[in-house]
């Protein structure tokens, strides 16, 4: 089992300090970013590197994001907004390696919350399974079982644990409206979707707000760059 030694603790230190600057305000995330040890997430070939502010390969052509872009995506659900005697329902479009899945966990652990999260490969999903079981053995404050890990085509949402109040897309989505009417079909009134929005090469980080059910309102953010969204409704 890797360990946290106060050298990492160190490095996230810096790491918070340095998104801090970048314009991330949200307490709550920051305290995430903190407090999850990233290294956990990444081969142990670039564990020297897991608290550079950068994305890294995790196999499959798909990566662990950017911690700017995971506090960015993180602030931008509006977590702290959440009413805290209901239950937040999470979906999220895109595992990887799990670690923006850790990050939504502990920014809800003071709340009731479920989250789903959905993997397209098979390898990816156990591998992140097993990343966040270790993680109970570091921390027993983090809590598992309000995870529930789904391998699936996340393109077209996980109607199973839906309606849900937030969905954060961790992966390229095609500027179409049919890229996005599934999860839109399984958003509550009020809910929101974070998502980067456009092509392979570029998107604008969105968020769509769900008015009721045939209004939805759009905010548009700056520009990122991820993997493409696999599955029926990807690229």
């Amino acid at each position: 089992m890797q360990k946290d030694t106060y050298k990492h603790q160190g490095l996230r230190r810096q790491l918070v300090d340095e998104i801090i600057e970048m314009g991330i305000k949200d307490q709550q995330v920051l305290n995430a970013i903190l407090t999850i040890p990233r290294h956990f997430f990444m081969d142990s070939a670039f564990l020297e590197h897991a608290y550079q502010n950068k994305a890294f390969a995790i196999g499959e052509g798909q990566t662990i994001s950017q911690p700017y872009t995971v506090a960015y995506q993180s602030e931008l659900l509006n977590i702290q907004e959440f009413e805290s005697n209901k239950t937040l329902k999470i979906l999220e479009i895109g595992t990887g390696s799990g670690y923006q899945t850790a990050i939504l966990a502990e920014i809800c652990k003071n709340i009731k919350s479920q989250i789903t999260s959905i993997e397209f490969h098979e390898n990816l999903h156990q591998k992140a399974k097993q990343t966040l079981k270790n993680l109970i053995k570091y921390s027993k404050y983090f809590d598992f079982q309000s995870i529930d890990l789904v391998c699936t085509d996340g393109s077209k949402g996980y109607l199973q644990n839906s309606p849900y109040d937030k969905i954060i897309v961790t992966a390229a989505t095609p500027n179409s409206p049919q890229a996005l009417k599934e999860w839109f079909s399984q958003l509550k009134i009020g809910g929101q979707i974070v998502a980067p929005v456009g092509n392979r090469k570029i998107q604008i980080m969105c968020r769509y707000t769900k008015k009721d059910e045939k209004t939805i309102e759009q905010e548009s953010f700056g520009g990122f760059r991820f993997v493409p969204l696999l599955g029926e409704k990807g690229f």
